[in-house]
């Protein structure tokens, strides 16, 4: 996508854009588009609601998903473009276009634009601006003409009017030179990859039982006997030998940090998954007590729901929960009186989880890469850390059939959501 691409103030007036997207990650991701652009929006999980809403308070726009569950988007298209009151209002249909025939479902349905999945939000801004400011050149009901088109043997009816079918055509030859020039680079970078995946996955493996054996044998005696020499000689030693000792443990079990989340990390994303029934009220409650066991002068004021069931791998649920949870205590550090919530909600109608804190937080334009392995929002010097965690967890989540994301503001914690495919009773 061209990054010189113009920028764009949208003015809605009194009015709201409807948006309808059944991801979680997929709305969120929407929610922050809206809000960053001053957009007033409404956005629902289901076509159902979004359609009464619409029918109750029009809005002035409609963005909707196509593959959802009940009502897909093109029948919720369809079904707006045959309401007199509202046939007027421009659709944009988000699509992974992989079937040529979702072009002439598009056309069937009257929507006006195709915007392809993952979108760049410029050009989103882009089509929105241009589809409201040529609004006023639309009809105001359905085309007197029926145009009978015959693809893959197949007759289909088309009643747009030609502004509409000219819209909705060049935006999918948009779409497909972009998504073009994307597939030659993609496919270069795949030849590269594919090269060199067999090796890397075995090299893989062979780290994980390395880092598992000859790595931590060693780092264990080196730990052992720095401790060994502190206690039974520490009385006959130099302070300056004693700094130096007490680096060494400190490095050492930095380093012992390091394996294990490496171990977890690749763990996380090749283990075989074992579900099971899981009561995650209680699997936090022993995570706490762990870390209060490795840190009993820090007092946490912890907040933990109960009953909180799903069905996944009791060993890697422990690690996400670890994970998160440590990450909550640890970033509240320098918080006065640290609170760490663990709980569920509803969100766009589905059960959700989260962890919640009251420390440093961070700032959301920074957070993109924060779920790729290595990257740190904050210093080693401010909060110990290997990079490692966070990326582990999105491994899981989506390994149990969920996803994980997260909202913040500086100075006012943060809160990291994640769902799970099967929820326990």
């Amino acid at each position: 996508m061209d990054k010189t691409m113009t920028s764009y103030t949208i003015s809605l007036g009194h009015g709201h854009i409807l948006a309808v997207e059944d991801s979680l990650v997929q709305a969120k991701m929407l929610q922050y588009f809206f809000d960053n652009n001053n957009i007033n929006a409404k956005i629902f999980s289901n076509a159902y609601d979004a359609y009464e809403s619409a029918v109750s308070n029009p809005p002035v726009l409609v963005i909707s998903d196509i593959v959802m569950p009940g009502m897909d988007g093109y029948e919720f298209c369809l079904k707006l473009k045959n309401n007199p009151v509202l046939c007027s209002i421009p659709v944009i249909l988000l699509t992974a276009l992989r079937d040529p025939l979702d072009i002439v479902k598009g056309l069937q349905a009257g929507a006006d634009n195709f915007i392809t999945k993952p979108y760049d939000e410029q050009y989103l801004l882009s089509r929105i601006h241009y589809l409201l400011a040529n609004n006023d050149m639309r009809r105001s009901g359905a085309g007197d003409i029926v145009i009978e088109i015959v693809f893959q043997g197949q007759k289909y009816q088309i009643n747009s009017d030609k502004k509409q079918i000219l819209n909705l055509l060049l935006s999918v030859y948009e779409a497909a030179i972009i998504r073009n020039n994307e597939l030659i680079e993609a496919k270069q970078q795949l030849e590269e990859m594919n090269s060199n995946l067999k090796t890397a996955n075995e090299q893989l493996d062979a780290f994980a039982r390395t880092v598992s054996h000859d790595l931590r044998s060693p780092l264990t005696g080196i730990l052992g006997f720095t401790e060994l020499t502190l206690y039974e000689f520490g009385n006959e030693l130099s302070e300056e030998v004693k700094t130096n000792l007490q680096w060494i443990l400190k490095s050492g079990h930095k380093m012992s940090e390091l394996i294990v989340d490496l171990l977890n990390y690749s763990r996380s994303s090749r283990a075989e998954i074992k579900s099971e029934p899981l009561d995650l009220s209680q699997i936090a409650n022993e995570v706490i007590e762990e870390i209060q066991a490795r840190d009993p002068e820090r007092k946490v004021n912890f907040n933990i729901f109960k009953d909180l069931h799903v069905i996944g791998d009791p060993a890697l649920m422990r690690v996400l929960l670890n994970n998160l949870i440590g990450n909550a205590v640890k970033y509240s550090g320098k918080t006065e009186h640290p609170e760490v919530t663990f709980g569920t909600s509803i969100i766009y109608g589905q059960k959700t989880f989260f962890v919640k804190d009251n420390g440093i937080g961070f700032d959301m334009a920074r957070a993109g890469k924060m779920f790729e392995p290595f990257v740190r929002l904050h210093t080693s010097q401010e909060f110990p850390g290997t990079g490692v965690g966070l990326s582990t967890v999105k491994n899981i989540c989506i390994r149990h059939k969920g996803d994980i994301w997260v909202e913040s503001k500086p100075g006012l914690g943060a809160t990291f959501f994640f769902t799970i495919g099967e929820i326990g009773n």
